[in-house]
């Protein structure tokens, strides 16, 4: 069945499909299972989500990985995939919402709960072209409109969602012109790879970011990320 009727069926009546198969049709599909849980409208289990982490460090590990283009994303990945899980040294705690108030739309729902996944609020995540408001007004509601396709192909990239995979969840129609405005999915996978790390594994990662990207350092003046989809090796 094509990817699309699938994550769409799943966002409709997803709440029939057993955990289990979500999970086996998660890695089938090569997406974070945590994610396929909450397009069907299952809890994610506690071992699937962030540990209780930092938001500054968390800001800064998305800004200085946003700096590396795909061979170094690709080399990053490994690297975060490379370290230790660690225990948790206290209990669990559940990420918090990343948006002002609750959302009130399904897909609005959906959104929220994958950023929530990687453990960001809305300020943790990299540049993306898009204000503050308008990235709290898609986890409160994102009605469809005329600037919605720009908006999914803004987000898709850093939540590491393709395009047609995240446009098929928002029942938005999707053309291979649409492309992603600053990042691709490249860059996350390495924030979906970096979910189980500690605010400490979290800063060794954007040391490493920064030697691989040699990102020269403004100090008080930093520049954000344009990014590097222009050379998305998944666009002709």
């Amino acid at each position: 069945m094509e990817r699309a009727i699938i994550l769409s069926s799943l966002a409709a009546s997803g709440t029939d499909t057993a955990p289990q198969r979500l999970t086996e049709l998660a890695a089938e599909l090569g997406i974070p299972a945590a994610d396929l849980l909450v397009v069907a409208g299952h809890p994610v289990p506690p071992e699937l989500l962030p540990p209780e982490r930092d938001a500054g460090v968390l800001r800064e590990f998305a800004y200085r990985v946003s700096h590396c283009d795909h061979s170094r994303l690709a080399a990053l990945e490994a690297f975060v995939r490379s370290l230790p899980r660690v225990t948790a040294p206290g209990p669990f705690v559940q990420p918090t919402w990343p948006g002002r108030r609750p959302a009130e739309t399904r897909f609005a729902t959906v959104l929220g709960a994958l950023i929530r996944n990687r453990g960001f609020g809305i300020r943790e995540l990299p540049f993306m072209g898009l204000a503050l408001s308008t990235l709290y007004g898609m986890v409160w509601r994102c009605d469809p409109s005329p600037h919605r396709r720009q908006q999914l192909s803004a987000v898709a990239g850093p939540l590491g969602w393709t395009l047609p995979d995240l446009f098929a969840l928002a029942e938005e129609p999707y053309s291979e012109e649409i492309r992603p405005m600053l990042h691709c999915h490249h860059l996350g996978r390495v924030f979906a790879a970096a979910v189980p790390l500690t605010t400490a594994q979290l800063i060794e990662t954007a040391r490493e970011a920064d030697r691989l990207s040699v990102r020269e350092d403004h100090g008080a003046w930093q520049p954000v990320s344009q990014g590097f989809a222009e050379e998305c090796p998944d666009f002709p």
